[in-house]
């Protein structure tokens, strides 16, 4: 196997996992609504996940571990991505917030700092932000 070979199937792993997780904020509430079918097509399709992972996922989001980026900045892209998911369908219930608190922990942030990185993730997210502003607001908020 090359090197190449090596870190394109790692890439591709851990962007699966990062589906498997955004897929479990959507069936939190036990059911996967029109809003949130659509951002998991167009997010799968980013990720560059097969359709054969894709429906593996779905029945079984569980199966894939929560691996965290090495860098600060892709966490904050990966934060962005979950936020967006739990905030798609402009409501996020008490069972998707849960399970963004543990995604967030999962994804290195500080259990002390979460609840409050997830307020401001909704608030951002709620006012429109983008990717950019995104991470630069929450950078600040958690220096």
């Amino acid at each position: 196997m090359s090197i190449l070979d090596l870190y394109s199937s790692a890439f591709l792993e851990r962007n699966r996992d990062h589906f498997a997780a955004i897929v479990r904020i959507a069936l939190s509430d036990g059911n996967i609504n029109p809003e949130e079918k659509a951002f998991l097509d167009r997010l799968a399709d980013n990720l560059n996940i097969s359709e054969e992972d894709y429906k593996t996922i779905l029945k079984n989001p569980d199966k894939y571990p929560i691996n965290p980026p090495f860098f600060y900045d892709s966490r904050l892209e990966r934060l962005y991505d979950l936020t967006c998911m739990v905030y798609v369908d402009h409501i996020a219930d008490e069972e998707e917030t849960r399970m963004l608190h543990k995604l967030a922990v999962g994804l290195g942030f500080t259990p002390g700092n979460v609840k409050y990185i997830i307020s401001k993730a909704y608030d951002l997210i709620s006012h429109g932000a983008d990717l950019d502003t995104f991470k630069e607001e929450i950078r600040h908020m958690n220096r």
